[in-house]
This record gives C-alpha cells, structure tokens and sequence, in this order.
C-alpha cells in the first residue's frame, strides 16, 4: 500500500526532444527543452518553467515543451492554484489533441493523479483507464487504476454508513417529536379537565348560593314567598268588600252614617 501511495504522488516525467514522434523541430526549440530537462531534474522548476516557455515561444505547438511545462507547473503549483488550474488546461488539451500517443498516454495520467489527490476516484479511475488504453504496459497507471477503486469502495461505504446515521438521527428525532408531541396532547387533557373541574364547581357554587337566598330564614317562609301571600290577601279583602257593598246597595240597607259625638 506504502508503494502504491508513492506511485500516486508521482507525476510521469518530463520528455526528451527524442520523444516527438512527428514534426521537426528547431535547434533553439531543442536547446530550450534540454535546458528546462535540467533544470526540471535538479527541482529548479520555476526555471525549467521558463525555459520551456522559451520553446513554446519558437513553437506553440511542440508537444513536449506543452506537456514539460505542465509538469513543472504542477511541481510549484497548490492543488487550488492558478499554476496547477493551467497544468491541468494544458494537459487536458494534449490528451484530445496530442499527436504523439506517449504524451497522450502520461497526460491522462497525470490528470488521473490530480483527481485521486482530489479525492475524486470515480474520476480518476476513468483517467488511469484512459492512460492504460494508450499504453496497456504502463504499470504506474495500472496500480494506482486498482488503488483508486479500493478508495472509491471505501468513499461509498463510508458514504452508506453516514446515510444510515442520518437515518437513525432522523427516526430518533422523529420519535423524540412524537413524545414530545403526545406528552403536550397530555398536558392539554389535563388542562382541559382542570379547566372543566373549576368550571362545574363555580357552577354548583352559584347554584348553591341561590337556593339559599330562596330558602325560608329562620324556619319561616321566604321573603318572596311572603309578599306573594300578602297580595293575595289584600287582593281578597278587597274583592270581600266590594261584594258587601253591592248586596247592601240591592236591599236598600241605609248607608251608614258617621258616629258623631253626643254633645
């Protein structure tokens, strides 16, 4: 494993002028290649960099000076850069574009370990696949092809169990919400009969106190009941009067008279 994550971290090496497998090149061309192959093997790679810019000046379209100076971008540059972001422009341009199928071959290559330091596999292992069908022989690309698809095993795995974690938090929050919510429908019944507790015992108060304004005080009867009795009286007496009178007036019975005093 140690040696197989060694074989991810390096990038395929910068190509000799002997490598072109099509068109000719010009001495100043050459010279600036060897030159940056140098410089790039001593680790000077910002001035490997110059001087394969210098190439690319005599001619944009040299292979090798493209795919050297992405090599010696990607040497300086950060995994979010803007050197690495041009590295991988370039690169990505050689393996549609490149002629030459050795320089097509490392291009996917190098993109393959970009994407598997990104911890992107799926994509890497695409790229390592692509790099192998230029170059079946190429034994870097096929072991960090077989590393990739371990790692993306694991990301899916990893990835499947924080599904099921979520899961389990989501069905423990869900059940948590339930008590809550059934333990509050609860605490509303109880306030509800509270509620209607206090209610029917108000009511029976009133209730209560009105009877005993009705009942007789002192083992008489009620106040109202006595005027009831009253009127009635008085409403007897006069109609005992009235009959009087009017059997007096039909007999011709003299009205009496006022008693005076006798002096």
């Amino acid at each position: 494993m140690k040696r197989l994550l060694t074989s991810v971290l390096l990038l395929a090496a910068v190509m000799s002028v002997s490598a072109e497998s099509k068109g000719s090149t010009t001495r100043h061309e050459r010279n600036f290649i060897v030159e940056g192959n140098k410089l790039y093997k001593e680790e000077r790679y910002a001035e490997a960099e110059v001087a394969y810019r210098k190439a690319l000046q005599e001619n944009a379209m040299n292979e090798i000076a493209q795919f050297n100076l992405a090599a010696s971008l990607l040497r300086q540059g950060s995994a979010s850069g803007e050197t690495q972001q041009e590295a991988m422009r370039i690169l990505q341009n050689l393996t549609r574009d490149a002629e030459n199928i050795s320089i097509a071959e490392n291009a996917f290559y190098n993109l393959g370990n970009i994407a598997f330091n990104s911890q992107d596999y799926a994509k890497s292992i695409e790229l390592y696949k692509n790099s192998l069908r230029r170059n079946p022989d190429n034994d870097k690309a096929r072991e960090n092809l077989r590393l990739a698809q371990k790692r993306l095993e694991e990301q899916q795995n990893q990835s499947d169990d924080d599904k099921k974690q979520d899961q389990n938090k989501d069905q423990e929050k869900d059940k948590e919400n339930q008590q809550n919510q059934n333990q509050n429908q609860n605490q509303n019944q109880d306030q509800n009969q509270d509620n209607k507790d206090k209610q029917d015992q108000q009511q029976q108060q009133n209730q209560d106190k009105q009877q005993q304004q009705q009942q007789p005080q002192n083992g008489g009867i009620s106040k109202q009941n006595a005027e009831k009795i009253l009127k009635a009286m008085e409403n007897e007496e006069n109609a005992t009067r009235q009959r009087i009178n009017a059997e007096k007036k039909k007999n011709g019975a003299p009205s009496r008279r006022p008693v005076t005093n006798p002096w």
